[in-house]
């Protein structure tokens, strides 16, 4: 299939070069009145109206090639056939990965000890005093 692909992007691209070619090979406008007073057309390879239909018939003809690379350019990118390369990554075999512990806590040297706290919130309390000490 990329064979096929290559030669459309070559087709395209040689047409391209073609109509480029053909447009600046073409008079303009104003060369025309040029023409009608004697300067020389007559006696060119295509004669005085000749070479501007055979260019422009000829750009015509490169323009359609062109179009039609470009349609089967679109037509080839997009089949439903095509696989898609999923690069080297996809091509790896797939393996069972360990799942990653998370790292200790760092200790941070200047921080005061947490207290133990008591048991039972009894154990804690004073006892209720009943009398004074003298």
């Amino acid at each position: 299939m990329s064979i096929l692909y290559n030669m459309i992007v070559v087709i395209q691209v040689l047409s391209a070069l073609v109509i480029i070619g053909l447009v600046l090979l073409q008079h303009g406008k104003g060369a025309d009145m040029g023409a009608a007073f004697g300067s020389g057309a007559s006696g060119s390879l295509f004669g005085a109206t000749g070479s501007s239909n055979f260019m422009s018939k000829s750009t015509g003809v490169a323009a359609a090639i062109f179009f039609a690379a470009t349609l089967a350019q679109v037509y080839s990118g997009n089949s439903r056939t095509s696989t898609v390369d999923a690069g080297v990554m996809g091509r790896a075999p797939a393996t069972a990965l360990a799942p990653v512990k998370a790292p200790p806590a760092p200790v941070n040297p200047n921080a005061i000890p947490a207290t133990t706290a008591p048991a039972t919130p009894a154990a804690a309390a004073p006892a209720p005093v009943t009398e004074i000490p003298k």
